[in-house]
């Protein structure tokens, strides 16, 4: 009695131990457990801005036709992620998350739409998280348990990814939408500013996705967003996806239309250092790719807290190296042997050369504008968040 009666006085008076104990926990436990008591409750709020290294979940196998596979996957796996997110960027591949595929080589479509997948995956979130959900042709993801695990190219089949990103001291992380105007042909750039992707000094990535790409006027909209933004001091990446099936905000929840548009994410803090290369038709083969990896490298982006991204056009992956598979998330593997890589296939790329770490720029002091919207290229992306603190779980 007398010990319960000791560690009852250290469990509700002695922070340090409290917030020893909790800092094992994963955060929806840790959530329950804030209830208990104030001291408790700010012990735990201390551990949540600790925590602010990005989590994934994956999914790479298919599953019951009633529910796709990343569904599942993140319900299961948010019991035991270690953050709280604030902003969740999905992608899962378009056929069986639409219910467009035949399940199991069996002659019947999955039961499912994409909205009901989307308000599932969107309901298993917290409520005041940003979420920007797509489905794309293919998928690049790696699987969960390490940042050093062996990426994969899912170029058919059922897959898909969910980034989770807390809140990070020094970033700011927004979505974004600009939905064509059938009845002005002229975008008003006002809404650059309002999206923050003008006026905004610490603006250092801008991930693009164009959406409903074979409507008339698609190609000519989305110049209209990327080239205001093509400047030296902004690293551009992104591409061509089927659809958007999740766009929320504490500002904006949008829906999928019939009209074309952007949707992406904008990355602003004087931390973050990121770097872009662009893998034309040229290359080919393993020298070719890994020769493109070296110029990434040679960005010196911290590797540390440090995402890649891999925006490839649905041409490429293993026919374009003549069947061999996964050459491209190999080459970035052997070189990045410890940052996480995510994307897609689509239908054209967003992306260039470019390095932004700081004050400094590739190609400075060139003034003649990058070309940006590419086909049948691979554009490689590194995001470095800032260094993290070092008592993270």
């Amino acid at each position: 009695m007398e010990a319960a009666a000791r560690g009852s006085f250290v469990l509700g008076n002695l922070a340090e131990v409290v917030e020893r104990v909790l800092g094992f926990l994963p955060t929806k436990a840790l959530l329950r457990a804030a209830c208990v008591c104030r001291l408790w409750r700010e012990c735990a709020r201390r551990i949540l801005r600790a925590r602010q290294r990005v989590a994934w979940v994956s999914a790479l196998e298919p599953g019951p036709a009633e529910s796709h596979a990343l569904v599942r996957a993140l319900a299961r796996e948010l019991e035991k992620v270690h953050v709280l997110p604030q902003t969740v960027l999905y992608i899962a591949d378009a056929e069986t998350f639409s219910g467009h595929e035949d399940c199991h080589e069996q002659k019947k479509a999955r039961k499912r739409n994409s909205k009901e997948t989307a308000i599932a995956l969107e309901k298993l979130l917290p409520k005041r998280c940003q979420v920007l959900g797509l489905v794309t042709p293919g998928i690049v993801v790696t699987p969960m348990g390490s940042s050093s695990n062996q990426p994969q190219e899912i170029e058919e089949g059922e897959a898909g990814f969910a980034l989770l990103f807390p809140k990070i001291d020094g970033v700011k992380i927004h979505t974004f939408h600009f939905s064509k105007d059938l009845k002005n042909r002229v975008f008003d750039e006002s809404k650059f500013a309002e999206a923050g992707l003008k006026n905004n000094p610490d603006l250092r990535v801008v991930l693009l996705f164009g959406y409903n790409s074979w409507k008339s006027g698609a190609t000519r909209f989305l110049h209209q967003i990327v080239n205001p933004l093509n400047e030296k001091s902004i690293i551009l990446a992104g591409g061509q996806v089927e659809s958007f099936t999740s766009l929320t905000s504490e500002n904006n929840n949008a829906q999928p239309g019939d009209a074309c548009g952007v949707v992406g994410l904008a990355f602003s803090g004087p931390q973050i250092q990121s770097a872009t290369v662009l893998l034309d038709q040229d290359v080919a083969d393993e020298r070719t790719a890994e020769a493109a990896m070296q110029r990434l490298k040679a960005a010196n982006i911290p590797e540390r807290n440090t995402i890649g991204f891999m925006f490839a056009c649905v041409g490429r992956g293993y026919r374009h190296y003549k069947t061999k598979r996964n050459m491209e998330a190999d080459a970035f593997r052997k070189f990045f042997p410890n940052v996480p890589l995510f994307g897609f296939f689509g239908h054209g790329e967003i992306g260039c050369d470019r390095i932004v770490t700081g004050n400094f720029v590739l190609r400075e002091c060139n003034d003649i504008k990058d070309d940006l919207l590419h086909g049948y290229t691979t554009v490689m992306t590194l995001i470095h968040l800032g260094s993290t603190k070092a008592n993270q779980v």
